[in-house]
């Protein structure tokens, strides 16, 4: 996933799209998630998660290549759709499997789980970025990604547990606290997602870096994300929920604004690390909270807030992309500042029945 934030800028010229027309062909890879994902829940409870981690990889390991040459917007479309599924696939595969592979281990193993996706995104958009700049086309990059993940699917398919996650966990419309978790959770995904696909033209259209370049903002981010996870439990133990919040509300939004107030790249690169390091451990916050409320059954509420995070990451490219078009894309940068700010602002409502 990660590999295909430093090629926005390459797809972006290739098709000839505006900010506006690039929000709604990246709202292709949210639906195309949002589509296989109850789908891939249902499957897993029924025929294990191993079949679908396997699929998703496969699928995601085939496009990747073809959004580096497609040059037509319907094209393109089509295949983030796709790209999209497979992605929404292994990532609710992967998650039913971990708590199998984490009960079978009898100890915590999720946060260690979590934090290897953020070394994933630090990795793919890193090892992108170094190849675009060392001189490489978008395709022979997404060769190069594709072969690494086909040879990783070859060391876990033997692996790979063979028992079922159980059911599927119905949606249920979050109430009273999980409301708000659920929002600040969406808000916090679509802040993330934003970075992930809008990043890298924010810093290119600002002259801050060279199209080849345009991975470090999220490779960046990706790093402080994976220190923030590593170390969030011991952080969250000592100073508790609500000033874990605040400061990571107060910190994400003080890298928004040297982000885009940055004279020269250093100031922006901070920024990014900044950003990372305060939502780091905004997510794993709210889901805590959520599963310790009395409102709702903490499984409902979970799956609620799940339901509602992802649906901020399906609306946040394409939401950039319109605010975009019409005031620019600073100024929709902008407007993900506010949306951080809210959770230092609610952070004493959304932990007022827990410290």
């Amino acid at each position: 996933m990660a590999c295909w934030a430093p090629l926005v800028p390459f797809a972006k010229a290739r098709t000839g799209v505006d900010d506006g027309q690039l929000g709604l062909l990246l709202l292709c890879l949210g639906i195309g998630s949002m589509i296989a994902m109850p789908l891939t829940g249902w499957v897993s409870a029924r025929f294990g998660s191993k079949p679908m981690i396997l699929g998703g990889g496969f699928g995601a390991l085939l496009l990747l290549p073809a959004l580096a040459m497609t040059d037509n917007a319907l094209a393109l479309a089509a295949t983030l759709l796709g790209f999209g599924a497979s992605l929404g696939t292994i990532d609710v595969a992967m998650n039913v499997h971990a708590v199998e592979v984490e009960r079978a281990a009898e100890r915590p193993m999720m946060s260690g789980f979590h934090a290897m996706f953020s070394i994933g995104g630090f990795a793919g958009a890193g090892g992108m970025t170094l190849l675009l700049s060392a001189g490489a086309t978008p395709l022979t990059g997404a060769l190069c990604a594709s072969t690494m993940t086909l040879a990783a699917l070859g060391v876990a398919w033997p692996r790979l547990l063979k028992a079922r996650g159980g059911e599927p966990m119905p949606f249920v419309a979050p109430r009273g606290v999980v409301l708000l978790l659920a929002g600040l959770a969406a808000a916090t995904f679509l802040v993330e997602g934003a970075i992930l696909d809008w990043s890298a033209l924010l810093i290119v259209s600002t002259g801050l870096a060279s199209p080849t370049q345009g991975g470090l903002g999220y490779m960046l981010f990706s790093i402080a994300m994976t220190i923030g996870r590593l170390t969030g439990d011991r952080i969250i133990a000592r100073a508790g929920n609500r000033r874990v919040l605040v400061a990571g509300g107060l910190l994400a939004v003080a890298g928004f604004v040297l982000l885009l107030i940055a004279p020269f790249a250093t100031v922006a690169m901070i920024g990014f690390l900044l950003i990372g390091f305060g939502a780091s451990n905004i997510v794993p916050v709210l889901f805590s909270l959520a599963g310790r409320q009395t409102v709702m059954p903490a499984g409902l509420a979970v799956a609620a807030l799940t339901t509602t995070g992802y649906a901020g990451i399906l609306a946040g490219p394409a939401v950039i992309g319109f605010v975009s078009q019409a005031i620019g894309l600073q100024t929709a940068f902008f407007l993900l500042a506010v949306l951080m700010a809210l959770v230092p602002i609610l952070a004493g409502r959304a932990t007022k029945a827990q410290p």
